[in-house]
């Protein structure tokens, strides 16, 4: 059962080390393009299936913890998408 958490929290790890640097292009440049929103939400549908299996296994709270986090960061960039959108279809106006 540790191994099988540990394993689980070292993916969460590697795959939460991308969203910061994510979020950061979507800040500064303003911009949509090279996202893709069907991309993130099927992100945050997968880590809302990990959330719903942790609870469901009674899984330590750290793992939960990592899920959670991950996705916030990914609303987050998809709230960016949003906004830098909006910028691009106002600046076309």
């Amino acid at each position: 059962m540790f191994l099988k958490s540990l394993l689980e929290i070292t993916m969460l790890i590697c795959f939460g080390a991308a969203w910061p640097i994510s979020i950061y292009k979507s800040w500064t440049s303003h911009s949509s393009k090279g996202k893709s929103l069907l991309f993130l939400a099927v992100i945050v549908i997968g880590y809302a299936a990990g959330i719903g299996k942790c609870l469901l296994a009674g899984s330590h709270w750290s793992v939960l913890a990592l899920y959670v986090v991950n996705v916030c960061m990914v609303c987050a960039d998809m709230a960016l998408y949003f906004r830098n959108s909006a910028c691009e279809h106002a600046a076309a106006a």
